[in-house]
């Protein structure tokens, strides 16, 4: 797919405990564009449904995932970030419907890291016993996919740097 001219319109993606609120801030303000915590766009019974330990299924993702697409077609001109966990192939293929040049940053890292990280934060909705349930759903990025796959065991800084050097 081709490159977007202007404003890029991002999604940082990935799996639970991988960065993506982190890094997707920092690169909205390295690239001087506005930052959507894609966790906002869920509806307060997807929140609950996780906070109990349950995970989302595709029933339960397909309103949050329509909320987020329309915020990137609303960025098309001014470009934007959104982090969004975009697990799935059809589930990025919604995220593209309203921007077909959504470029996409996985942060990519192994379960023992996401799992020691997501035990050490405080004050999220997400318990560590739904990361397996990620990793089983994730569909990483296909040669054909507007994107990128970093390691995301490195510095936050660096993985700003790797995704402004992707984007071209």
């Amino acid at each position: 797919m081709p490159a977007r001219e202007g404003a890029p319109v991002i999604v940082v993606m990935g799996v639970s405990g991988s960065g993506k609120s982190t890094v997707g801030a920092r690169l909205a303000d390295v690239l001087g564009v506005e930052y959507a915590e894609g966790d906002d766009f869920h509806p307060a019974a997807n929140v609950a449904k996780m906070a109990a330990g349950t995970p989302l299924d595709d029933a339960d993702r397909a309103p949050w995932l329509d909320a987020v697409a329309a915020w990137l077609a609303e960025h098309t001109e001014q470009g934007g970030v959104v982090s969004c966990s975009a697990l799935k192939r059809g589930y990025r293929d919604q995220l593209r419907a309203g921007v077909f040049e959504a470029f996409f940053v996985h942060l990519a890292a192994p379960r023992t890291e996401l799992a020691r990280r997501m035990t050490g934060r405080r004050g999220h909705f997400m318990p560590p016993s739904l990361l397996d349930s990620q990793l089983a759903a994730l569909e990483p990025l296909a040669a054909d996919e507007n994107g990128v796959t970093i390691d995301a065991t490195r510095t936050p800084e660096d993985l700003v740097t790797d995704a402004v050097a992707a984007l071209g």
